[in-house]
């Protein structure tokens, strides 16, 4: 491996809450991107504000009162899907999800809302962040209306520092290897850290997300900033791996009791490529994502780590309980606590390669993943993929088997 170019004293272990003092985390994330959890579609179509402000609100604590009933204890809530926010930001314009247009003030806070209600019920919070994305599209009406932010303020990234916005996957996305691009990411982080209650932030698996099809074009920031690497994957790894580590130091310095997490593809390396990977043959976070996500985990960067395990047991390329237990044993000694993402997307969904999901409703899949999860040393939770998910008519058994196991 190509050492670093320049060394850096490594941080030292978190020293926040031990696992033993803290309760299993069931968590859910609830997903603002395209408004696929909340806030409802109808809502931004009202033409009355208070209405619409009635509506987003009683749908956020008829949200959290479902969960509570459920047994669910935290909520990963997307507050930065894009480059927009659903908080009250000095860096970010207001997100187009809750009243339709970028930059419109929507009448309230919805994070602080979230924070209040969820709190007043006994629930934890992270602010879940997409890192790099800065538009789900590139279509001339979305880049328009990024366009007229411009008389804004705070104007959206797209105006601002044009010469960071790369095009990746078909959307829209800073590029990671621009060092003052990180700074504005993590000052966005700094921002919810100093000004709300978090419990936590998370950062998801976004981070190069490109597609053969619409590969991330940074060859000019690779000629700038690549010096001393022996390849382009090295030092877009060296890229993400700079993110995380002033993340992690920037949520230590201002708030040492926020948790600091990372929600990775599932698979870091597969054994064909690394005698220390893990059994399968799945797409791996260190080779596509360029994400060293066992790195991070073993320098004491990370508070928790959510691995995407979204398989059966029966899926043999990438078993679910092969993976359980390969980051069990990255955690074991480490400080780091282990949160496993489970497909609740998927339950009750036919497929061809994974029938289990159907099987009686896919109960006994689910029963399985949670069994392993609460028996297992080292893993100290689950997340649910995604909230919305828990009210359609194919999760419905495995809901009703969720209360009765986590409700009680």
């Amino acid at each position: 491996m190509t050492p670093f170019p320049s060394a850096k004293p490594q941080p030292q272990p978190q020293t926040s809450t031990p696992a033993a003092t803290q309760q299993p985390v069931r968590g859910v994330w609830l997903a603002t991107v395209s408004r696929l959890d909340w806030p409802p579609v109808n809502s931004v179509n009202l033409s009355s504000a208070a209405q619409r402000i009635q509506l987003q609100q009683q749908a956020l604590t008829a949200k959290l009162d479902r969960l509570k009933s459920l047994g669910i204890n935290t909520v990963f809530f997307q507050v930065k899907p894009d480059g927009t926010a659903l908080w009250r930001s000095d860096i970010l314009p207001w997100s187009d999800m809750l009243t339709g247009t970028i930059g419109a003030d929507p009448g309230y806070d919805p994070l602080m809302f979230m924070l209040d209600e969820a709190h007043k019920r006994g629930m934890k919070v992270h602010a879940w962040f997409n890192p790099y994305r800065v538009a789900v599209n590139t279509r001339p009406s979305t880049l328009a209306e990024l366009n007229r932010t411009l008389s804004l303020h705070p104007a959206s990234v797209y105006v601002l520092h044009r010469d960071w916005i790369r095009t990746a996957g078909d959307r829209l996305v800073l590029d990671p290897g621009i060092p003052d691009a990180r700074d504005w990411i993590t000052s966005i982080v700094a921002e919810v850290v100093r000004r709300y209650p978090v419990d936590g932030v998370q950062f998801d698996d976004y981070f190069y997300a490109e597609t053969a099809e619409s590969p991330l074009n940074d060859a000019q920031t690779w000629r700038a900033w690549g010096q001393g690497f022996a390849s382009k994957a090295d030092w877009r790894r060296h890229n993400t791996q700079l993110l995380i580590e002033q993340v992690s130091r920037t949520i230590r310095q201002i708030k040492p009791q926020v948790e600091f997490g990372v929600s990775p593809a599932g698979v870091w390396r597969n054994l064909s490529h690394d005698a220390a990977g893990s059994d399968t043959r799945g797409a791996a976070a260190y080779d596509e994502a360029f994400a060293d996500t066992r790195r991070w985990v073993q320098q004491g960067l990370l508070d928790y780590i959510a691995p995407q395990l979204y398989w059966p047991f029966a899926r043999q390329a990438a078993r679910y309980d092969v993976l359980a237990h390969w980051w069990a044993q990255v955690v074991k000694p480490t400080h780091t606590r282990l949160y496993i993402g489970v497909a609740l997307y998927k339950i009750g969904e036919p497929s061809r390669t994974e029938p289990d999901w159907t099987v009686e409703n896919g109960v006994p899949e689910l029963k399985k993943q949670l069994d392993l999860n609460e028996s297992t040393p080292g893993i100290d939770g689950t997340i649910l993929f995604r909230e919305n998910y828990l009210n359609q008519p194919q999760t419905q058994p495995a809901v009703r088997y969720l209360q009765r196991r986590w409700g009680g």
